[in-house]
């Protein structure tokens, strides 16, 4: 039970993916479809946080990541 409602993994894999969305916002290539994929990533951890979570206030945190990841993705799909 504790092992799943440990959420350290999916911070770890969070800040792995923001700090990559970082690296290659600074590319000169075209990044689009590679940002594209990063926001999958980072919305498949924001679903395993929203699953893993009992308290109410991390529910919330989820969602609203989830929320703020959609609106990046939709901003990514218009660059290339």
């Amino acid at each position: 039970m504790a092992q799943k409602l440990d959420i350290t993994e999916e911070l770890d894999r969070l800040d792995t993916h923001i700090t990559e969305v970082l690296r290659v916002l600074k590319e000169k290539d075209p990044v689009g479809r590679r940002l594209d994929f990063l926001m999958q990533e980072l919305n498949r951890e924001a679903n395993t946080l929203g699953s893993k979570s009992t308290d109410k206030e991390m529910t919330q945190i989820a969602i609203e990541l989830k929320v703020l990841i959609e609106q990046m993705r939709e901003q990514i799909q218009n660059i290339e």
